[in-house]
């Protein structure tokens, strides 16, 4: 990674602290993702990791490939472990369950976006973190992006005063990226599956991070191409938020793997193209696009970053980079376009603090 600034302000950065001790971390399923938050929290050099999950070839697999603190079948035998941390990377309709059976055991919180794929138990787990002062976040990797950082930097700065459009474009070769997206939770809606759960809410939640909440929306969704699945591949989804008119269009069959993102504000404008490893700032009107490049040298650096500022978090009893509300932001909103697919029209998205989940027996 260059040295070099992200941008024309000050650069919101995520650190590494000395520590004196190692963090015992737990993550549950070993799962692709789980096995990618292993090799990542492994590669900070800070906590020893555990794992539980469920099947025995894949812990034999995981057992041989990393130096494992503790390698386990089932929730009860990883809390006897006494992990100070707990990433939970298991299908979306299973992380509330897992996260207050882990809360409950003094554990903070990394949970796989989505949060859940309902609200049954939320509020629950909302009450547990704060009773007992834990960190609890969502995992939402874009937060940690050091361009999107310095963008969120710069718009907050109020330089080119308030946002008025979002433009969001993203496509890529879905059995290229996850060649077993057809037997895995991808399949299932209830489990979290389908583009609008599975990619569009990493853009939904950047989306609001940067541009404000969104308070209504329309969107259309269809499955045009994958094959051997019949959720939807293909979202396109209109917005209103804080003032700014937003538009993200999705699909997940396309060859080239691109994302962009642009924000026009009052009086200046800024673009994030991943895909090209930029991002590009212009003032006033008919000014001359300044170029920022970075560089992610593989797909396990934003994860690794992830996994510091969320160990950064825990030592510090600061917020985690995307907070259990802001994750809960995120679920209601696609659950809003869900919705609004379902039944063609305009929904408002509730609010956290509307939110009002069924209590838990």
């Amino acid at each position: 990674m260059s040295s070099r600034a992200f941008g024309v302000g000050d650069v919101v950065s995520v650190g590494i602290t000395s520590v004196t001790e190692r963090m015992r971390t737990l993550v549950v399923g070993g799962g692709s993702i789980g096995e990618r938050h292993i090799r990542c929290f492994l590669a900070t050099g800070r906590c020893d990791v555990g794992l539980c999950e469920s099947s025995a070839a894949r812990r034999a697999e995981l057992g041989q490939r990393y130096p494992l603190a503790f390698n386990v079948a089932s929730l009860s035998e990883a809390c006897e472990h006494a992990a100070q941390l707990a990433v939970v990377a298991t299908p979306a309709d299973l992380h509330v369950d897992q996260s207050l059976a882990l809360a409950e055991r003094g554990m903070h919180l990394l949970i796989e976006k989505p949060l859940s794929t309902n609200l049954a138990g939320i509020e629950r787990l909302q009450a547990v973190v704060a009773d007992r002062a834990l960190v609890a976040g969502v995992a939402y990797v874009y937060r940690v992006h050091p361009a999107l950082l310095a963008m969120h930097a710069m718009l907050a700065s109020g330089r080119w005063g308030a946002p008025r459009q979002l433009i969001v474009v993203a496509g890529q070769h879905f059995p290229t990226f996850r060649p077993q997206y057809r037997e895995i939770y991808y399949a299932d809606r209830h489990r979290g599956g389908g583009a609008i759960q599975d990619a569009l809410t990493h853009l939904l939640d950047f989306g609001q991070w940067l541009a404000g909440p969104i308070e209504k929306l329309c969107a259309d969704a269809d499955h045009q191409v994958l094959a051997g699945v019949e959720v939807e591949d293909t979202v396109s989804v209109i917005t209103r938020q804080a003032g700014a008119l937003g538009t993200y269009t999705l699909n997940q069959y396309q060859g080239a793997d691109e994302l962009t993102l642009t924000i026009v504000c009052e009086r200046g404008m800024c673009r994030f193209e991943n895909h090209a490893s930029r991002w590009r700032w212009m003032d006033g009107i008919g000014g001359e696009w300044r170029d920022e490049p970075f560089s992610l040298p593989d797909r396990d650096f934003l994860y690794q970053r992830q996994a510091n500022a969320f160990l950064d978090a825990t030592e510090k009893r600061i917020s985690a980079p995307c907070t259990l509300t802001e994750g809960l932001s995120a679920l209601l909103v696609c659950q809003a376009v869900l919705e609004s697919w379902c039944e063609s029209r305009w929904i408002r998205p509730k609010a956290p603090a509307e939110a009002s989940p069924p209590p838990r027996s």
